[in-house]
This record gives C-alpha cells, sequence and structure tokens, in this order.
C-alpha cells in the first residue's frame, strides 16, 4: 500500500526554524520520497516505510527539541507523484 503524506511541524519554542531545517533533512536521508515545501513537506512511500519512519522521525524530535505541534495529512493510493 502507498501512502502520501503532508507533514507540518510547529515547534514550540522562539527558534523555530532550525529544528524544522533538521526535522526535513533527517526525512531527506531516508530512502522515502519527500518534497520540502514552504508550509508543509511530502512524504512518499509504501504504508510500513512512511510509517516507521514518521514514528522514528517524531520521536527523535520531540527528544532534541522538546515540544513541537505536528500536523499530518495522510492519503492511501497507489499513485506517485509526477
Amino acid at each position: 500500500m502507498f501512502l502520501s503524506v503532508q507533514l507540518s511541524c510547529y515547534p514550540l519554542k522562539d527558534d523555530y526554524k532550525q529544528p524544522i531545517r533538521d526535522l526535513i533533512a533527517r526525512l531527506e536521508k531516508t530512502d522515502l520520497e519527500v518534497i520540502a515545501g514552504r508550509m508543509s513537506t511530502e512524504i512518499f512511500g509504501e504504508y510500513d516505510a512512511v510509517m516507521n519512519v514518521l514514528s522514528d522521525t517524531l520521536k527523535w524530535s520531540f527528544e532534541t527539541y522538546g515540544k513541537s505541534v505536528f500536523v499530518a495529512k495522510i492519503m492511501e493510493g497507489d499513485r506517485r507523484p509526477k
């Protein structure tokens, strides 16, 4: 099963840009397709791979930077971005 995820991160701190940059850099090091945008990051891949990366990345973010709000839109589908 193929997933498309639109992920937004809102660190609850004054210096919010670096945690977002580091989060995107971490996602880009995976085997998933990652497209960083101005308002959110899109992530594409197989269900298990996407969910494992999201779980690991969110845990890392909380442990590294503390409190943040994440908003994720997840869609199942077998179409890859063109």
